[in-house]
């Protein structure tokens, strides 16, 4: 039976009344578990009134994010709801729009150009090898803080030639403030960007949050500016000297800290959910094992690299991994390794909404929205619509082996249009990297009875940390 309280506009339904403030709540509360919930009630096109022009259009069919991501992108903008992120990132390239935006994303896109990816290879392989080689057989560790080493430490010798491991645990503990507070901050987006930080001041670690995030980002750029050029240049080089007009400083530490996080919280997030759902489905870990073993299994680690002297002092050397020669190619032998990344992407989609805001008013596949409202087009609801996915919540990889015969936009692990992650192949390489090389040398078993519930803010992460067991093989 429809609720008594149902608002309806051209092709949507919705709550209206007491009822839409009470989703309203519940939004506040877990928007993730209530964008769940308006799906099962009202269907896959569903209206949540803001004030008397303005709603919230929660479209979850790929006709609706084709038009919205591509067809009519110039009429959407970046939502309200990305405001309170810009306090803290500025005008990087995931809360910019216009002309800044297009001028960073031509400047940025080359590096992550397909051409270009080879050469990150045996960086990232290198990173993630000394990783698991430095876990030792039975220990118990945290899953999801440790990928953030891993893809953290990645990104900063890869793209910014900077180490830095030591910082991910003060990193995590920033983001994870940063994007708590941004959260928060949803409530205060009528007072502007200024009072917006005035609000923060109140938030607490918000501020701590922040000047973390500064910090380590200043001191990349000031080592760089101290070496000066050398070497094969990187993304950070790019940015310093190749804008035209060359950005400000206060652009350049827009953008390192924007691709900083966005470059490996994402990546961190997946990859823990992976090796969350590869213990709970443990023949789909083994035939991941054997395509590893198939593809990596000769290349064992020297005599004596894996040794506790060695282990102890952190001198552990790429050549003694067999990583350095690792190339695109072996990825291209790894599909069920790709297939497992894909299918738990799908289920959980670290970017698990996309939101925008309409210019003027439009007809969204059906959908009547008006000027002002926001549309939100959520990956965890269109990658669990069960008219696209036969058993929406099992995890099945291998409906990525093989043609895919699903619509276009049915799958938007890293949205789509003109504003596609930039990083989006650079992303899936590391993460297919990292996973074969934890596959081929330890199995991660979750600890028995853990439940990990996930948190749905800025990208939707476990809520706690994930306490695994490492086996070497």
């Amino acid at each position: 039976m429809r609720e008594a309280t149902m608002t309806e506009g051209k092709g949507t339904a919705g709550p209206s009344g007491l009822e839409a403030a009470r989703w309203w709540a519940r939004m506040m509360r877990d928007p993730m578990d209530a964008y769940g919930a308006l799906f099962r009630r009202y269907g896959d096109a569903v209206r949540l009134p803001r004030d008397r022009r303005r709603s919230l259009f929660l479209l979850s069919r790929p006709e609706h994010a084709e038009h919205v991501l591509v067809a009519k992108q110039d009429n959407y903008v970046k939502a309200f709801t990305y405001r309170p992120l810009r306090v803290f990132l500025g005008d990087g390239l995931l809360t910019s729009e216009g002309e800044t935006w297009r001028r960073h994303r031509r400047l940025v896109q080359p590096v992550f150009a397909q051409r270009h990816l080879a050469a990150f290879a045996p960086g990232m392989a290198g990173v993630a090898a000394r990783a698991v080689a430095r876990w030792p057989d039975g220990v118990t560790l945290d899953a999801a803080a440790h990928m953030r080493r891993v893809t953290l430490d990645i990104v900063g010798r890869v793209l910014f030639g900077s180490d830095l491991a030591a910082e991910s645990d003060a990193t995590g503990r920033a983001l994870a403030d940063l994007q708590r507070s941004a959260v928060i901050g949803l409530g205060a987006t009528f007072l502007g960007d200024a009072g917006l930080r005035r609000a923060f001041r109140l938030v607490p670690g918000a501020q701590r949050a922040g000047a973390q995030l500064d910090g380590m980002v200043l001191r990349v750029i000031e080592e760089r500016r101290a070496a000066g050029p050398g070497g094969e240049p990187d993304l950070l080089d790019l940015l310093m000297r190749d804008g035209d007009p060359p950005l400000s400083d206060a652009e350049l530490r827009d953008e390192v800290l924007t691709l900083l996080l966005a470059g490996h919280e994402t990546t961190a997030a997946a990859l823990t959910w992976t090796l969350i759902l590869l213990s709970r489905y443990p023949a789909a870990r083994d035939r991941l094992e054997a395509e590893v073993d198939d593809v990596l299994g000769g290349r064992d680690p020297a005599a004596g690299a894996l040794d506790a002297g060695a282990l102890e002092a952190g001198d552990l050397d790429v050549a003694d991994l067999d990583v350095a020669d690792l190339d695109v190619a072996d990825l291209d032998r790894l599909p069920w390794t790709r297939a497992v990344l894909s299918e738990s992407m799908r289920l959980c989609p670290p970017a698990w909404t996309i939101e925008r805001d309409a210019v003027a008013d439009d007809d969204v596949a059906g959908a009547e929205v008006t000027a002002g409202s926001t549309v939100a087009i959520s990956p965890y609801l269109l990658h669990r619509n069960p008219d696209l996915w036969p058993d929406p919540e099992g995890f099945r990889p291998e409906r990525f082996l093989g043609e895919q015969d699903r619509p276009r936009h049915a799958y938007l692990p890293f949205g789509g249009g003109r504003r596609i992650c930039v990083g989006a192949g650079f992303a899936m390489m590391e993460a297919v990297l990292v996973l074969a090389l934890i596959s081929r040398s330890v199995r991660l078993d979750l600890a028995p009875g853990v439940a990990v519930p996930s948190r749905a803010e800025v990208t939707l992460r476990p809520a706690r940390p994930v306490p695994m067991r490492v086996s070497r093989r």
